[in-house]
């Protein structure tokens, strides 16, 4: 094989300007992709290579094609690429230039990441950049855009996951759902681009999750990312990528406010809407987006998917949060941010104690199971102290509430004097009422009693399926009149 006998390539590079890593020598096969980056141009990739003949061989092809190509090309190197350039290598050695693309990628990661912030190419107008998680419907996004004329490019998010559980891995953005949606990329002919995250991640979304659980709080991981880190970052990779538009595979669509400016609107498949998750995003995010999957329903994406033959077609749904891992949230705390075991008292309304608890952390408003408090009837969280290492706990009927006080509120539009649909979680049913100005936040008058309203927990508010308002609850009272000793807070 001439790419065994001249390796094209082959050899350490002098300060290369970025570098990929795929394989493990102990595991019997590495590859190290070096670039050198200069005016939009790899003007020089070389490598290493460990193991098989096949590895060095298709790393050899690699830097042949890549050497000199722009890097809007370098991004559409695939493994069948490389396999064609030697002559088609057959099952037993395809991992060699399966190995290869990784490594390339993660080279290309390293190239484009840090640079996140900057600016790129001229943004196209025909070009969108399509957040590509692994599943199955950022894949039929991604299709959709592509079959209607769109210059689409994917990006993929690598974010941070508790390294010691190995469960992890398999959620949203992991190591293992990179690598599917680049799967998904490949099959339809489009650049992928992984960017990463992780830090930005952990920072602006898992330290928050674990000091709300450490405030006592219910905070909502996947707010917070959509609002502050995930749609952030698609759009700073969105500059370097020279893309105007932003698109994703979530269950919601953009509309217009009375006065012009977007908002998030419900999408046509009521039980998979994801408006809530969306409450947060930035209306300067949102005069770029297109939700592709707004006017259609999972089933049919499925079907679009499967008749495509696309690679995400039968992914299975990824977690809720997706960083915990195994063993829950509790124990992702204690593990990963050191709240350990701290016993204390569980009490009723009146504050007689009913039994003991080791760690008001691992309880949330709502909760039922696991209190092993012996009594007349079921027994609910009602609220957790933090500060006194408490969990207050009462019949289920105290759960009701009738009204919400929200802080950090973002307005979409006035709230005026009309009833709103009001959410308090994703999956949870619409609830009828009003909303006024108050303290620098909004009160929310209930008509339909919410029940385990928590403290930490995202409010959104709609009107004609549009969302106008959310904020985060910061208190919650029984009466539609409050006053201060009726707020039920952290």
């Amino acid at each position: 094989m001439a790419r065994l006998a001249a390796p094209v390539g082959a050899g350490r590079m002098e300060a290369p300007d970025a570098v990929g890593r795929s394989g493990a020598v102990g595991c019997g096969d590495e590859v190290t992709i070096q670039l050198r980056v200069a005016g939009g141009r790899i003007r020089e990739a070389r490598f290493l290579a460990f193991g098989c003949g096949a590895a060095t061989a298709a790393a050899s092809a690699a830097c042949a094609r890549l050497t000199g190509a722009p890097l809007g090309t370098a991004l559409c190197l695939s493994a069948a690429d490389l396999d064609r350039d030697l002559g088609g290598l057959g099952p037993q050695r395809r991992h060699g230039p399966e190995l290869v693309e990784d490594a390339v990628a993660r080279a290309l990661e390293a190239w484009y990441s840090p640079r996140l912030g900057g600016t790129g190419l001229p943004l196209d107008r025909r070009r969108v950049a399509v957040a590509m998680s692994g599943g199955v419907d950022s894949a039929v996004a991604a299709m959709l855009l592509a079959d209607a004329g769109w210059d689409v490019v994917g990006v993929t998010m690598r974010l941070w996951h508790d390294p010691a559980s190995p469960a992890a891995q398999r959620s949203c953005c992991s190591p293992d759902t990179v690598r599917a949606a680049r799967a998904t990329a490949r099959a339809l002919g489009i650049p992928h681009l992984t960017i990463d995250a992780a830090e930005p991640f952990r920072r602006g979304v898992v330290e928050g999750f674990a000091a709300g659980y450490r405030a006592g709080l219910t905070p909502n991981p996947c707010v917070t990312c959509n609002g502050d880190v995930r749609f952030r970052v698609l759009s700073q990779a969105a500059a370097l990528l020279g893309a105007r538009w932003l698109a994703t595979g979530h269950y919601a669509r953009v509309a217009n406010c009375p006065g012009g400016e977007p908002s998030v609107a419900r999408a046509l498949d009521r039980d998979k809407d994801q408006s809530y998750m969306l409450a947060r995003l930035d209306p300067r995010i949102l005069r770029r987006l297109i939700f592709p999957l707004g006017e259609r329903r999972k089933d049919e994406v499925r079907a679009l998917a499967r008749a495509a033959g696309l690679p995400a077609a039968d992914a299975v749904e990824s977690q809720e949060v997706c960083f915990v891992g195994q063993g829950g949230y509790a124990a992702f705390l204690e593990r990963a941010f050191g709240m350990r075991a701290r016993p204390g008292e569980v009490v009723d309304r009146e504050g007689r104690v009913l039994g003991r608890h080791a760690g008001y952390w691992r309880y949330t408003v709502g909760q039922r199971r696991g209190l092993r408090i012996a009594s007349d009837g079921p027994l609910y969280v009602l609220a957790t102290d933090a500060a006194a290492n408490r969990v207050v706990v009462g019949p289920r009927e105290a759960l009701a509430t009738r009204w919400l006080r929200l802080g950090d509120v973002i307005l979409r539009e006035p709230i005026g004097e009309e009833p709103l649909e009001v959410r308090i979680r994703y999956r949870g049913r619409a609830l009828r009422g009003r909303a006024r100005p108050a303290r620098g936040g909004l009160d929310v008058a209930l008509d339909d009693p919410a029940e385990a309203a928590a403290a930490g927990q995202t409010a959104a508010l709609y009107r004609d399926g549009r969302l106008v308002a959310a904020g985060t609850i910061m208190g919650s009272g029984a009466f539609r009149a409050p006053d201060e000793e009726d707020v039920h807070g952290p």
